[in-house]
C-alpha cells in the first residue's frame, strides 16, 4: 500500500557532506520551499548551478541516466555545491508500461551510473511523467529507493516562457511545497535568478527534499507527496 509521507522522514543521501549543511535549517520554524529539477544534467544545467550557487539556495535534482552518462562532470558537480540528487531512472520510460525486470533495470542501472559519476547512489526516485502504481513502488522498495513525488508543478516544458514559468511558480509557492521543473528548460534556468529573489523576499528558506522531509530515515517502497 502506498503510504503518502509528508514532513514524516529524512531523505538523507549516503555520503552527502553538502547537504549536511542545511541539517541547521529547521523547515518546522522556518518557512520551507523545495525547488527540483527533473531530466539533467543538461547543457543549461550548469548556468542553473551557478544562479543557485549565488543565492546561496539548495535544490534536489532528478537526474536521468542517460544523461548521467553524457555530462557526468556535470553531474559531479550538482553534489559538490549541495545539492540533493535522485533517480529519474535511465531512460525516463514510462515506468508502468514495462515488465518488473525492466522497471528494475531502469533504476538499478541509473543507480549505477550515478555513483560512478558522483560517488554516491540516491535513495530517493520520481517516476518520469509521475506515472506510477502499487507495482512500481514495490519493485522500487527491491532496489531501496523511496519514491518522491511534488506538491505543485510549473508544466514549464509547455510554458517555455520566463515570465509565465516565474509567475506559475510564485502562484504555486507555499510553506514545505515541493515544486516540480526541469534544468534542461532554458526558459527555467533564464526566470530563476528573478524566481529566487522573490521567494527569498516572501521569506522561504530554499532547500533540498532531504532537508524539508526531516525527521526519521525515509523507508524505500515508501511514497512521498
Amino acid at each position: 500500500m502506498v503510504i503518502h509521507a509528508l514532513l514524516a522522514a529524512s531523505l538523507a543521501m549516503t555520503s552527502m557532506p553538502a547537504t549536511a549543511l542545511q541539517a541547521r535549517v529547521d523547515c518546522a520554524r522556518v518557512k520551507c520551499l523545495a525547488l527540483t529539477f527533473d531530466d539533467g544534467p543538461g547543457t543549461t544545467t550548469p548556468a542553473l548551478l551557478k544562479i543557485l550557487g549565488k543565492a546561496g539556495a539548495k535544490a534536489t535534482f532528478f537526474l536521468v541516466g542517460k544523461q548521467v552518462e553524457k555530462r557526468p562532470e556535470i553531474a559531479a558537480q550538482v553534489v559538490k555545491q549541495g545539492h540533493a540528487i535522485g533517480n529519474h531512472t535511465y531512460s525516463h520510460a514510462s515506468l508502468p508500461t514495462l515488465r518488473d525486470d525492466e522497471i528494475l533495470e531502469e533504476l538499478k542501472v541509473t543507480q549505477e551510473v550515478i555513483g560512478q559519476a558522483t560517488g554516491q547512489q540516491p535513495t530517493m526516485f520520481r517516476p518520469p511523467y509521475g506515472h506510477t502504481d502499487e507495482r512500481v513502488l514495490g519493485l522500487a522498495d527491491e532496489a531501496n529507493l523511496a519514491q518522491v513525488l511534488w506538491t505543485a508543478t510549473t508544466l514549464d516544458w509547455q510554458l517555455r516562457d520566463a515570465k509565465k514559468i516565474k509567475a506559475a511558480v510564485l502562484r504555486l509557492a507555499g510553506r514545505d511545497g515541493v515544486i516540480l521543473m526541469h534544468d534542461t528548460v532554458p526558459a527555467t534556468v533564464k526566470a530563476m535568478p528573478e524566481i529566487v529573489t522573490e521567494l527569498k523576499k516572501r521569506g522561504y528558506h530554499l532547500v533540498t527534499v532531504p532537508t524539508l522531509l526531516r525527521g526519521k530515515r525515509p523507508q524505500s517502497g515508501v511514497s512521498y507527496f
